[in-house]
């Protein structure tokens, strides 16, 4: 499983609980697309993660963006994600990056409001944030490889702390144009 996570911003630890607190743990793999805040949370998610994907947002301090970059690419399952916290160009702006980097969908956060739109060019999700919802839904994002159909396709689903699915969709990889 893939979890994807961000906006955390905290100053000594993870703030994962419930849900999110099992997912990063279970899972094989995890995004956190920034704003940690400060290096001992990002040290939490090494901690609590097998395997941790990360960059670093606008709100991160000099060590987290030290050790991690503002832009990567990561391929879970078959499936290209460009991963970001923001792109000053909003969707259109997120797309480009995730054109460039032959993605199959972008991963970013910063506005803590999860979404997952495939309405455009290239699927956009942002998991929203876990720990500092801002008054949105606190929120994660788990997908798995499907077991449906062919080739490269996760299943993916927004979940609350709670472990309230409120959202699901697919992600099929090779789509890049």
């Amino acid at each position: 499983m893939l979890v994807v996570v961000s906006d955390t911003h905290a100053r000594e630890e993870s703030k994962l609980q419930g849900r999110t607190a099992e997912a990063v743990r279970e899972a094989d793999l995890v995004i956190h697309a920034g704003d940690f805040y400060r290096e001992p949370v990002f040290d939490a998610f090494r901690s609590a993660a097998a395997s941790l994907r990360a960059v670093y947002g606008n709100n991160d301090d000099a060590a987290i963006r030290d050790r991690v970059p503002e832009v990567r690419t990561v391929e879970y399952a078959g499936v290209r994600f460009a991963v970001t916290h923001r792109h000053r160009s909003g969707d259109t702006g997120l797309v480009m990056l995730g054109r460039g980097r032959d993605a199959d969908a972008v991963v970013c956060g910063h506005s803590h409001r999860p979404r997952f739109d495939d309405a455009g060019r290239l699927p956009i999700l942002n998991p929203g944030s876990h720990a500092q919802p801002r008054g949105n839904r606190p929120a994660h994002a788990e997908l798995t490889p499907s077991d449906e159909g062919e080739g490269a396709e996760l299943d993916g689903r927004l979940v609350t702390p709670d472990g309230e699915t409120f959202e699901t969709f697919q992600i099929a990889g090779g789509n890049a144009e």
